[in-house]
Protein backbone atom coordinates (compact mmCIF):
# COMPACT_ATOMS: atom_id res chain seq x y z
CA UNK A 1 0.00 0.00 0.00
CA UNK A 2 1.38 3.36 -1.01
CA UNK A 3 1.79 6.15 1.51
CA UNK A 4 2.76 8.55 -1.23
CA UNK A 5 -0.69 9.76 -2.25
CA UNK A 6 -1.31 13.24 -3.51
CA UNK A 7 -4.32 15.12 -4.84
CA UNK A 8 -3.93 17.10 -8.04
CA UNK A 9 -6.29 19.86 -9.12
CA UNK A 10 -7.21 19.43 -12.77
CA UNK A 11 -7.38 23.17 -13.42
CA UNK A 12 -5.01 24.68 -10.85
CA UNK A 13 -6.11 28.11 -9.72
CA UNK A 14 -9.35 28.06 -11.69
CA UNK A 15 -12.45 29.34 -9.92
CA UNK A 16 -14.85 26.40 -10.26
CA UNK A 17 -18.08 26.62 -8.30
CA UNK A 18 -18.75 23.60 -6.06
CA UNK A 19 -22.56 24.12 -6.03
CA UNK A 20 -23.05 21.51 -3.29
CA UNK A 21 -21.11 19.22 -0.95
CA UNK A 22 -20.86 16.41 -3.53
CA UNK A 23 -18.72 18.70 -5.67
CA UNK A 24 -16.34 19.98 -3.00
CA UNK A 25 -12.77 19.43 -4.09
CA UNK A 26 -13.76 18.79 -7.71
CA UNK A 27 -12.41 18.39 -10.27
CA UNK A 28 -9.28 16.64 -9.08
CA UNK A 29 -7.30 13.40 -9.13
CA UNK A 30 -6.00 11.47 -6.14
CA UNK A 31 -2.82 9.67 -7.15
CA UNK A 32 -2.00 6.22 -5.77
CA UNK A 33 1.47 5.35 -7.09
CA UNK A 34 2.40 1.69 -7.32
CA UNK A 35 5.37 0.68 -5.19
CA UNK A 36 8.71 -0.16 -6.70
CA UNK A 37 11.08 1.28 -9.24
CA UNK A 38 10.65 1.73 -12.96
CA UNK A 39 8.07 3.06 -15.35
CA UNK A 40 4.52 1.91 -14.62
CA UNK A 41 1.25 1.72 -16.44
CA UNK A 42 -1.61 3.70 -14.90
CA UNK A 43 -5.41 3.59 -14.75
CA UNK A 44 -7.83 6.40 -13.89
CA UNK A 45 -10.77 5.18 -11.75
CA UNK A 46 -14.25 6.71 -12.12
CA UNK A 47 -16.57 5.74 -9.23
CA UNK A 48 -20.28 5.41 -9.93
CA UNK A 49 -23.17 7.19 -8.26
CA UNK A 50 -25.72 8.11 -10.89
CA UNK A 51 -23.95 11.40 -11.69
CA UNK A 52 -25.16 12.72 -8.31
CA UNK A 53 -22.30 11.44 -6.13
CA UNK A 54 -19.17 9.28 -6.31
CA UNK A 55 -19.38 6.00 -4.40
CA UNK A 56 -16.40 5.59 -2.02
CA UNK A 57 -16.25 1.79 -2.37
CA UNK A 58 -15.68 2.22 -6.12
CA UNK A 59 -12.77 4.62 -5.61
CA UNK A 60 -9.89 4.08 -3.21
CA UNK A 61 -10.35 0.28 -2.76
CA UNK A 62 -10.14 -0.10 -6.53
CA UNK A 63 -7.02 2.06 -6.71
CA UNK A 64 -5.37 -0.08 -4.03
CA UNK A 65 -6.32 -3.26 -5.92
CA UNK A 66 -4.64 -1.83 -9.04
CA UNK A 67 -1.58 -0.99 -6.94
CA UNK A 68 -1.44 -4.64 -5.86
CA UNK A 69 -1.08 -5.52 -9.55
CA UNK A 70 1.83 -3.11 -9.93
CA UNK A 71 -0.31 -0.48 -11.70
CA UNK A 72 -0.38 3.12 -10.56
CA UNK A 73 -3.90 4.49 -10.09
CA UNK A 74 -5.76 7.76 -9.96
CA UNK A 75 -9.24 8.27 -8.52
CA UNK A 76 -11.10 10.92 -10.50
CA UNK A 77 -13.23 13.36 -8.52
CA UNK A 78 -15.40 14.48 -11.43
CA UNK A 79 -18.22 16.98 -11.17
CA UNK A 80 -21.73 15.65 -10.59
CA UNK A 81 -25.24 17.16 -10.45
CA UNK A 82 -26.26 19.89 -10.49
CA UNK A 83 -23.34 20.09 -12.91
CA UNK A 84 -24.31 18.63 -16.27
CA UNK A 85 -22.78 17.54 -19.55
CA UNK A 86 -20.21 18.34 -20.80
CA UNK A 87 -18.52 19.04 -17.45
CA UNK A 88 -17.92 15.43 -16.28
CA UNK A 89 -16.51 14.52 -19.70
CA UNK A 90 -14.26 17.57 -19.62
CA UNK A 91 -12.97 16.40 -16.24
CA UNK A 92 -12.22 12.90 -17.57
CA UNK A 93 -10.49 14.24 -20.68
CA UNK A 94 -8.48 16.69 -18.59
CA UNK A 95 -7.48 13.87 -16.23
CA UNK A 96 -6.10 11.79 -19.09
CA UNK A 97 -4.18 14.76 -20.49
CA UNK A 98 -2.86 15.67 -17.03
CA UNK A 99 -1.44 12.21 -16.37
CA UNK A 100 0.27 12.23 -19.76
CA UNK A 101 1.68 15.70 -19.10
CA UNK A 102 3.25 14.61 -15.80
CA UNK A 103 4.05 11.05 -16.92
CA UNK A 104 7.82 11.43 -16.72
CA UNK A 105 7.67 13.08 -13.29
CA UNK A 106 5.36 10.34 -12.00
CA UNK A 107 7.26 7.44 -13.65
CA UNK A 108 4.27 6.52 -15.82
CA UNK A 109 4.25 5.30 -19.40
CA UNK A 110 2.01 7.80 -21.26
CA UNK A 111 1.18 5.10 -23.80
CA UNK A 112 -0.11 2.70 -21.14
CA UNK A 113 -2.85 4.82 -19.60
CA UNK A 114 -6.30 3.31 -19.13
CA UNK A 115 -9.61 4.33 -17.61
CA UNK A 116 -11.97 2.23 -15.47
CA UNK A 117 -15.47 3.00 -14.26
CA UNK A 118 -18.49 1.65 -12.44
CA UNK A 119 -22.15 2.28 -13.33
CA UNK A 120 -22.47 6.02 -14.16
CA UNK A 121 -18.69 6.15 -13.84
CA UNK A 122 -18.74 3.44 -16.50
CA UNK A 123 -20.78 5.77 -18.68
CA UNK A 124 -18.15 8.45 -18.14
CA UNK A 125 -15.43 5.91 -18.93
CA UNK A 126 -17.10 4.79 -22.15
CA UNK A 127 -17.74 8.43 -23.07
CA UNK A 128 -14.04 9.23 -22.65
CA UNK A 129 -13.26 6.14 -24.75
CA UNK A 130 -15.55 7.23 -27.58
CA UNK A 131 -15.22 11.04 -27.46
CA UNK A 132 -11.54 11.95 -27.62
CA UNK A 133 -9.10 14.07 -29.58
CA UNK A 134 -5.38 14.27 -30.25
CA UNK A 135 -4.89 17.44 -28.21
CA UNK A 136 -4.35 20.99 -29.39
CA UNK A 137 -0.70 21.61 -30.32
CA UNK A 138 -1.39 25.37 -30.39
CA UNK A 139 -2.81 25.50 -26.84
CA UNK A 140 -1.25 27.92 -24.36
CA UNK A 141 -1.87 25.38 -21.59
CA UNK A 142 0.67 22.57 -22.09
CA UNK A 143 -1.72 19.98 -20.59
CA UNK A 144 -4.16 20.62 -23.45
CA UNK A 145 -1.57 19.59 -26.06
CA UNK A 146 -1.88 15.91 -25.09
CA UNK A 147 -4.28 13.31 -26.46
CA UNK A 148 -7.37 12.47 -24.40
CA UNK A 149 -7.68 8.94 -25.85
CA UNK A 150 -7.29 6.24 -23.19
CA UNK A 151 -5.26 3.18 -24.17
CA UNK A 152 -7.84 0.79 -22.72
CA UNK A 153 -11.21 0.85 -20.93
CA UNK A 154 -12.58 -1.28 -18.10
CA UNK A 155 -16.36 -1.11 -17.69
CA UNK A 156 -18.03 -2.48 -14.56
CA UNK A 157 -21.84 -2.78 -14.80
CA UNK A 158 -21.73 0.39 -16.90
CA UNK A 159 -24.43 2.74 -18.04
CA UNK A 160 -23.82 2.88 -21.79
CA UNK A 161 -27.00 3.90 -23.57
CA UNK A 162 -29.47 6.73 -23.10
CA UNK A 163 -31.94 4.78 -25.22
CA UNK A 164 -34.35 1.99 -24.31
CA UNK A 165 -32.25 0.30 -21.63
CA UNK A 166 -30.83 3.39 -19.97
CA UNK A 167 -30.54 4.14 -16.27
CA UNK A 168 -33.06 6.98 -16.02
CA UNK A 169 -31.44 8.61 -13.01
CA UNK A 170 -28.04 8.96 -14.66
CA UNK A 171 -29.62 10.38 -17.80
CA UNK A 172 -31.66 12.89 -15.79
CA UNK A 173 -28.70 14.01 -13.66
CA UNK A 174 -26.37 14.43 -16.63
CA UNK A 175 -28.75 15.92 -19.20
CA UNK A 176 -31.70 17.35 -17.24
CA UNK A 177 -35.44 16.86 -17.56
CA UNK A 178 -35.73 17.97 -21.19
CA UNK A 179 -32.44 16.86 -22.73
CA UNK A 180 -31.17 17.98 -26.09
CA UNK A 181 -31.90 15.04 -28.42
CA UNK A 182 -28.52 15.42 -30.10
CA UNK A 183 -26.81 14.97 -26.74
CA UNK A 184 -28.96 11.89 -26.07
CA UNK A 185 -27.68 10.43 -29.35
CA UNK A 186 -24.09 11.50 -28.84
CA UNK A 187 -23.95 10.07 -25.32
CA UNK A 188 -25.50 6.71 -26.20
CA UNK A 189 -22.00 5.37 -26.49
CA UNK A 190 -22.88 2.13 -28.26
CA UNK A 191 -23.41 4.37 -31.31
CA UNK A 192 -19.99 6.02 -30.97
CA UNK A 193 -17.63 3.04 -31.24
CA UNK A 194 -15.13 3.22 -34.12
CA UNK A 195 -12.13 1.09 -35.12
CA UNK A 196 -9.98 3.56 -33.15
CA UNK A 197 -11.83 2.90 -29.87
CA UNK A 198 -9.53 1.35 -27.24
CA UNK A 199 -9.72 -2.33 -26.19
CA UNK A 200 -12.32 -3.05 -23.52
CA UNK A 201 -12.98 -5.34 -20.57
CA UNK A 202 -16.62 -5.46 -19.43
CA UNK A 203 -18.52 -7.24 -16.71
CA UNK A 204 -22.12 -7.18 -15.55
CA UNK A 205 -24.66 -9.35 -13.74
CA UNK A 206 -27.52 -10.75 -15.78
CA UNK A 207 -30.22 -9.67 -13.33
CA UNK A 208 -28.91 -6.18 -12.51
CA UNK A 209 -32.13 -4.38 -11.61
CA UNK A 210 -30.71 -0.85 -11.80
CA UNK A 211 -28.61 -0.85 -14.98
CA UNK A 212 -29.80 -3.58 -17.36
CA UNK A 213 -27.19 -5.97 -18.72
CA UNK A 214 -28.24 -4.85 -22.22
CA UNK A 215 -25.95 -1.85 -21.67
CA UNK A 216 -22.87 -4.06 -21.68
CA UNK A 217 -24.28 -6.36 -24.38
CA UNK A 218 -24.97 -3.46 -26.74
CA UNK A 219 -21.51 -2.00 -26.21
CA UNK A 220 -19.82 -5.36 -26.73
CA UNK A 221 -21.79 -5.83 -29.95
CA UNK A 222 -20.67 -2.39 -31.14
CA UNK A 223 -17.04 -3.22 -30.34
CA UNK A 224 -17.41 -6.49 -32.23
CA UNK A 225 -18.84 -4.78 -35.29
CA UNK A 226 -15.88 -2.39 -35.36
CA UNK A 227 -13.38 -5.20 -34.69
CA UNK A 228 -12.19 -3.61 -31.45
CA UNK A 229 -10.76 -6.26 -29.07
CA UNK A 230 -12.92 -6.84 -26.00
CA UNK A 231 -13.61 -9.32 -23.22
CA UNK A 232 -17.09 -9.58 -21.70
CA UNK A 233 -18.18 -11.49 -18.58
CA UNK A 234 -21.82 -11.76 -17.52
CA UNK A 235 -22.38 -13.36 -14.12
CA UNK A 236 -25.77 -15.02 -13.52
CA UNK A 237 -26.89 -12.95 -10.56
CA UNK A 238 -25.90 -10.05 -8.33
CA UNK A 239 -27.14 -6.70 -7.15
CA UNK A 240 -26.03 -3.47 -8.74
CA UNK A 241 -23.03 -1.68 -7.26
CA UNK A 242 -20.88 -4.65 -6.21
CA UNK A 243 -17.56 -2.83 -6.60
CA UNK A 244 -14.71 -5.29 -6.09
CA UNK A 245 -17.41 -7.90 -5.25
CA UNK A 246 -15.14 -9.57 -2.70
CA UNK A 247 -18.04 -11.27 -0.89
CA UNK A 248 -19.95 -12.35 -4.00
CA UNK A 249 -19.41 -16.05 -4.78
CA UNK A 250 -19.32 -15.58 -8.56
CA UNK A 251 -18.74 -11.94 -9.44
CA UNK A 252 -15.63 -11.73 -7.23
CA UNK A 253 -13.84 -13.50 -10.08
CA UNK A 254 -13.91 -10.31 -12.15
CA UNK A 255 -10.77 -8.90 -10.57
CA UNK A 256 -8.68 -11.99 -11.38
CA UNK A 257 -10.10 -12.13 -14.89
CA UNK A 258 -9.36 -8.44 -15.38
CA UNK A 259 -5.83 -8.86 -14.03
CA UNK A 260 -5.13 -11.53 -16.66
CA UNK A 261 -6.58 -9.28 -19.35
CA UNK A 262 -4.48 -6.32 -18.18
CA UNK A 263 -1.40 -8.53 -18.43
CA UNK A 264 -2.32 -9.37 -22.03
CA UNK A 265 -2.68 -5.65 -22.72
CA UNK A 266 0.89 -5.05 -21.50
CA UNK A 267 -0.20 -3.15 -18.38
CA UNK A 268 1.59 -5.53 -15.97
Amino acid sequence: MSNNRQTIELWPGAAISALNADNEGCPALTYYPAEGEGIRSAIIVCPGGGYVRRAPHEGEPVALWLNSLGISAFVLHYRVAPNRHPLPLQDAQRAIRTVRHYAKEWSIDPNRLGILGFSAGGHLTSTAATHFDDGNPQADDPVETYSSRPDLQVLCYPVITFGEHTHAGSKLSLLGESPDEEWVRQLSNETRVTPDSPPAFLWHTADDAAVPVENSLQYAAALSRQQVPFELHVFPSGVHGLGLAESHPEAKAWTDLCAVWLTKQGFR
